[in-house]
Formats: structure tokens, sequence, C-alpha cells
């Protein structure tokens, strides 16, 4: 796995959103953006990070942070998970694995003694010109925003 980490520079990307709508890492230009990559919508732990995130958005904006959900799930089970859960921020249906590998969060995971591989939990934070500034590895997810807002 080849992980961005913190001074690289984040190759534009493009993928589509829950409602098929393209959305591209130019789009946050001069903005501070916050990816956070999450193994499958509407699991325990993802739709806890999730649904902080949600709960904690106006302050998270109020720091001048956009944010972007991204998994391996279609449109159809992102825009459920959208939809279910009232998030205001887009969540990125990257079947193809376009993002993910672009931040190189996919690799071997271990679950319950199995091995597989999949979405490593991670969140980069990107500033205005690409350059990721913050990552954070062991997400806490019931307490992610702080994390994320914490110097």
């Amino acid at each position: 796995m080849n992980t961005l980490q913190v001074g690289d520079k984040v190759p534009d990307f493009s993928s589509k959103d829950q409602d098929g709508n393209t959305i591209k890492l130019s789009d946050f230009k001069d903005k501070k953006l916050i990816v956070f990559f999450y193994p499958k919508a509407s699991t325990p732990g993802c739709t806890a990070e999730a649904c902080n995130l949600r709960d904690n958005y106006a302050e998270l904006q109020a720091e001048g942070y956009e944010l972007l959900g991204v998994s391996a799930d279609s449109e159809k089970r992102q825009t459920n998970f959208k939809r279910k859960y009232d998030f205001p921020f887009p969540l990125l249906a990257d079947e193809d694995h376009t993002v993910i590998n672009t931040f190189g969060v996919w690799g071997p995971k271990k679950f319950m003694g199995r091995e597989y591989d999949g979405i490593h939990r991670k969140t980069f934070v990107v500033d205005g010109n690409a350059i990721v500034i913050k990552v954070i590895d062991k997400v806490k997810t019931k307490d992610h925003a702080a994390q994320l807002l914490e110097e």
C-alpha cells in the first residue's frame, strides 16, 4: 500500500458522487478539503463516523473545511446511505478505485482472523493547493470531527 503522506501533492482525480455528478479534486481549489475513506456504506462503524461528521458539519465548515466521503460502494448504495442519514456532503461511489488508489488506501486487512484486500479507514486533510496537510490513520468513528478539529 503506497499511502499519501503529509507534504505529498494529491494528483487531480474525478469520480461520480451518489447522484452521478462528476466531482474533481480541482473543484476544491483554494479550499481545505477533508477526504474520508470508509469500507462500506451503512455498516455500524462507517455510519458512526459519517454521522459524527454530519453532526459537526457546521463547525467543520466554520473552520473552512469541505468534506468528501469515499468508498467503493455503488451510486445506489451511496444514495441510500446519504438519504437515510441526511448527510450534507457528497459521497463518492468509487467502484473503479480511482480515488482509493490515488490516496493509496486499498490493501491487505485482517478481520476476525481472515485476511483480504479492502479499503483502510483513513482520513486526509488537503489544502487549497492539493497538498496533504494531515493524515488520520487511527480514526475514532464516534469522535472523528474532534480528531479533525484539534491542532
